[in-house]
Parts: C-alpha cells; structure tokens; sequence
C-alpha cells in the first residue's frame, strides 16, 4: 500500500547558460540553467549536432546535418526493414553456456542480456521485404560488441540452413568486433561453419544477400559477411579484419583517411553497392523481385 507514496526519480541533463562571468556566476538577466528529461535529445557522435531523439528516430538514426549512420540494434534493424507484421523468429532461447568456464564469463553474459533485453548478439527468423519472403539474420553491436561465439554462429548456421530447406532467400546484417575471445578455438571454429552452410546454400541455387553495418571487422568480415552473392553496406560502415593501427604498425605505412569505409571498399571492389538506409529497404525488395525469388528459388 505504501507503492504509491514513493515515485521513482526522474533523470534530468543540465543544459547551462550560454554565458558565465569569469567568477562563475551566471550574466545579469540572463536565462538560469535548463533542466530536461535524459534522453529526450541526442547528440551526433560525429558532428555534434543536438537534436531531438524523437525526430531522429523519425529519420531512422541518421544525422540530418551530416548523415552520419548512426548503429541500431537488431529490434529496430528489424522493424526498419521487414513487412510490419508476420516476423517469426528462430531460437529466441538459445543462449550461451560458457563451454571454457572463462573467469567473468558467465556474469559479463548476464549483464549484456539485462543491459540489452536480448540473449544473444544475433537476432534469426523468417520475414518479407515487399511481400518477398526472406530468412534474416540481424546482428547486434550492443550485445557484447556483436562478437561472434558458438551461439552465434549456430543460430546464423541454422537460419542458413533453413533457408536451403524452404529454398527462400537469405539476408543476413552483419555488425561485429570479430570473434568472441571468451570462447577461443570454439568461437574461430564458427567462420567455418557458417561458410560450409553457405557452400551448401550456394549449390542448391540460394540467393544470398550480405549488408554491411558498421562497424564489421574480424571473424566475421572474415567469413560469412564476405560471401554474398550481393554484399552491400551502408554509407560509413567499417569494414575490414584487421584494426586500422595494427595494420600501420605491420606495414609502417599511413593508410588513407578513408580506409576501410563502405566508400572505399566500393572503390576497390570488395563491395556491390553503398545504400543509404532510407533507401535499403526498397533496394533489397527490388533485388528479390530482380531475382524473381517470390515463390523461392
């Protein structure tokens, strides 16, 4: 009976005045220090523009000022570009079980499901992009900085696999700082899996399309986010397997400014196409009506 006396306290950033003498002391007649509810505006991590996260949720992350691509979890990946409704997702439960009994394993495990509402870094299920139905597989940079263990690669393996057995496209959104290292040898053993899945998926006809998000590095730039019959990203994304430093230090050479972003792979081949991310929803319907996969393949 007492829930109700006692309110949760609200969370509030300080917003300070524009001008402040040399004493500390605000400027007479000027406005005093705003307080504003946390979250209700954002800041561009590369221009630093302010604005409202509501309107930029409007604007699907993007930065309106610079259009920087701003990262999205697998939840809002999923609603930007599947058909609104009909999403069944695949191994919703599978979790890791720390096979190496890694020293803060386990409670590092928990505390990215709590933080993140998720319990793994990769979101699988079956979907339609513009009425063409399509198996995804939507990785999360904020799960463990989208690290790939045995949990990941058996999900994205399983997803594979059953788009082979229904014979539907496969989509697969890629982000990630490479291999998990809590799981060693078990978590590297995870490129070739997948790769062996994709082989297979490739030989029965399977049209599988790859999307780049940034940043995409290490074990899996290394293997399944690099075998698209399609691989395209966003503007922006990272993508490479090795660190800009480490590769400097190796060949005692200044990389481009560009290296390693969607631009600059797309110059050099390693890349199809760069979409912006109000136009890749459209683009992967129109390449699956391109390939007539509407009734699979």
């Amino acid at each position: 009976m007492f829930k109700d006396l006692f309110q949760k306290k609200r969370k509030y950033a300080t917003i300070p005045s524009e001008r402040v003498e040399r004493t500390g002391g605000p400027v007479e007649g000027e406005r005093p220090k705003r307080e504003i509810p946390e979250g209700l505006m954002s800041k561009c991590t590369k221009c630093g523009t302010i604005q409202y996260s509501k309107e930029l949720e409007k604007n699907l992350k993007v930065c309106p000022s610079c259009g920087y691509h701003m990262r999205l979890n697998a939840s809002e990946r999923i609603a930007m570009t599947l058909d609104p409704e009909g999403f069944i997702e695949f191994d919703s439960e599978m979790a890791s079980v720390d096979p190496l009994q890694f020293p803060g394993y386990a409670s590092k495990l928990e505390q990215q499901q709590s933080k993140t509402g998720q319990v793994e870094a990769v979101v699988t299920g079956q979907g339609t992009i513009g009425g063409h139905p399509v198996i995804v597989a939507v990785m999360n940079f904020e799960f463990f900085t989208g690290s790939m263990g045995s949990v990941v690669g058996e999900k994205i393996t399983r997803a594979v696999e059953e788009a082979t057995e229904k014979r539907l496209p496969l989509l697969i959104f890629s982000t990630s700082g490479g291999a998990r290292m809590q799981e060693s040898i078990l978590s590297l053993m995870q490129m070739a899996k997948t790769s062996a899945a994709l082989a297979r998926f490739g030989e029965v006809g399977g049209l599988y399309i790859s999307v780049i998000t940034d940043p995409t590095t290490g074990g899996v730039s290394a293997s399944f986010a690099s075998l698209g019959d399609i691989i395209i990203a966003e503007p922006g994304a990272v993508f490479g397997f090795a660190g800009r430093i480490v590769i400097e230090q190796t060949i005692r050479q200044k990389l481009p400014e560009d290296f390693q972003t969607a631009e600059f792979n797309l110059q050099h081949g390693q890349l199809d196409l760069v979409v912006h991310r109000k136009e890749m929803r459209a683009t992967l319907a129109k390449l699956l009506d391109l390939h007539d996969v509407k009734g699979g393949f």
